[in-house]
């Protein structure tokens, strides 16, 4: 919290931020203690990596909310960006989706979720599921502001984002507000093959996981009746998620009763974001769109 950055977040709980067309910013646990923080001298930058900005060193975690512009559908999503834990696309897979969602009249809120990581944090894989539970919660409570359904607050989430956006739709809240009513995964991890528990043990844990947690990461068995309705992208020629990560998913949903859709490209390998033109991938975000207007039913 000794940053210059850090400091201005805790002094302006919400304010404009113009460089990404953004309408308000909370941060997450303004005048609440911040569960798992550690004191530290770590400063939160942006800078370029894979030919995208993203933000690091994230320790003090804030929500941006996109106004709807036009008509509203009164339905609201947390959009959590990519990075491996490591980084947080924030722009590519947070601030531009927003802007499309906003336009097409569904709040969207990007969630700037605190990086894990021992030197700023107790438990860091505690981290970043409680700011997403928590982010949920501060967003229906401004339900009445934004013109929101409390009862259709969604969760997105990219890549590590979508892993920790599953992880918030499977491992259920025993405070209703912080669950999910929708969720939206792209091209994310829903296993505990070895290789994402090296992953995990490395980015996430920062240790080795116990019996129980490896039990508790393979998100593709705990899928059951009450878990949300799904939205599922992937690419074949991901070469970072393989994409049964999302078959295999959709699969436990269908078995399960859950509404899903899914939308799977030929091309377009890993973080391809909103999509591009060339290899087709831009066609899900309109197709999410009208997903939300459908009546899903009852699982």
């Amino acid at each position: 919290m000794k940053s210059s950055i850090c400091l201005l977040l805790v002094l302006t709980a919400c304010f404009p931020v113009h460089e990404s067309d953004a309408q308000e910013v909370y941060e997450l646990w303004e005048g609440l203690e911040m569960p798992f923080y550690k004191e530290n001298n770590i400063s939160e930058i942006e800078k370029e990596i894979y030919g995208i900005t993203a933000v690091f060193n994230v320790t003090i975690p804030t929500l941006t909310v996109y106004r709807v512009k036009g008509e509203n559908t009164s339905k609201a999503v947390i959009i959590c960006p990519g990075g491996g834990y490591a980084f947080e696309a924030i722009h590519h897979e947070g601030y531009d989706i927003a802007k499309v969602l906003s336009a097409a009249g569904i709040t969207a809120a990007v969630l700037k979720y605190r990086l894990p990581d021992p030197e700023t944090s107790t438990e860091p894989y505690r981290v970043p599921i409680t700011d997403a539970r928590r982010s949920l919660k501060l967003l229906r409570e401004k339900a009445y502001e934004y013109g929101i359904n409390t009862s259709a607050v969604g969760i997105m989430g990219f890549s590590a984002g979508s892993h920790l956006a599953t992880a918030v739709s499977v491992w259920e809240s025993n405070d209703t507000t912080e669950n999910a009513d929708f969720s939206v995964l792209v091209y994310g991890v829903t296993s505990n093959k070895p290789g994402n528990l090296k992953w995990l043990e490395e980015s996430l844990f920062y240790r080795k996981m116990s019996d129980a947690e490896i039990v508790q990461n393979s998100f593709v068995d705990l899928v059951s009746e009450t878990t949300p309705p799904t939205f599922l992208v992937h690419a074949y020629d991901d070469s970072v998620c393989h994409v049964s990560e999302s078959t295999d998913y959709a699969q436990k949903l269908s078995e399960h009763g859950v509404p899903l859709e899914m939308h799977l490209f030929s091309k377009g390998g890993h973080g391809f974001g909103g999509g591009r033109s060339e290899d087709g991938t831009d066609q899900w975000l309109p197709l999410l769109v009208k997903w939300l207007e459908l009546d899903w039913g009852t699982n």
